[in-house]
């Protein structure tokens, strides 16, 4: 799911060789319209997965979102969906 045209050149740049590779190697991608990667855009790509998920596996710490879309909102969208949620969240990990 990619959430705008813009999306790439928005992640830092060391990171474009790892998203293009995993890019390249899809078997299917969905494009949203959005030319900006914003946290609309985001959240709407999040809402479009879910249409589709059977359960939604969150690497979340459990705290609120810092910003709108971020994976607080995605769990609390994927419950009101009745969309099972598995959080993922290792013991130790902290958040940056």
């Amino acid at each position: 799911m990619i959430p705008a045209k813009e999306y790439r050149d928005g992640l830092p740049g060391e990171c474009h060789a790892a998203y293009d590779e995993l890019l390249g190697r899809a078997v299917r991608t969905h494009r949203l319209d959005f030319a900006e990667s914003t946290a609309e855009s985001h959240m709407t790509a999040s809402a479009r997965m879910l249409d589709d998920a059977d359960v939604l596996f969150a690497v979340w710490d459990g705290q609120p979102a810092r910003g709108f879309g971020g994976t607080a909102d995605v769990v609390a969208e994927a419950r009101r969906r009745e969309v099972p949620v598995r959080v993922i969240w290792p013991d130790g990990a902290q958040r940056d």
